[in-house]
């Protein structure tokens, strides 16, 4: 486990356990994140998460910062997270622009480069 998944488990454990964070799931959590015992108020910081917004630093709480990102899917062959430092290239993006929890994810970079191959995970 990263140190910052456990950094995040730990305060997502704290969380649970004072009965905070209990918001109710009108839609489920795919995959890794429902595994994991996660909740709506652990993104949303919020207890009605439908008017809410992730905030981005939610995101990096358990995954890292972009850096962190970026080392982690250094073995694709093009790299979502580190994008050319070139005058104009846009990026990086938010997580969300790409990461979607409840529909499909996309792929930011698709909109220039539509011959890339990637897909974008949930």
């Amino acid at each position: 486990m990263r140190p910052n998944a456990m950094t995040a488990f730990v305060l997502i454990s704290a969380s649970l356990a004072s009965g905070a964070g209990l918001a109710t799931t009108p839609r489920p959590l795919p995959g890794k994140h429902a595994k994991s015992g996660l909740t709506c108020f652990d993104c949303h910081r919020n207890e009605n998460p439908t008017q809410a917004a992730v905030a981005e630093d939610s995101c990096m709480v358990c995954h890292g910062d972009y850096a962190a990102m970026a080392a982690y899917t250094k073995h694709l062959p093009i790299n979502p997270h580190d994008p050319p430092k070139k005058e104009k290239h846009p990026g990086p993006f938010p997580c969300t622009d790409c990461h979607h929890q409840h529909k499909a994810p996309e792929v930011k970079c698709l909109e220039c480069h539509t011959d890339f191959k990637l897909k974008a995970p949930l």
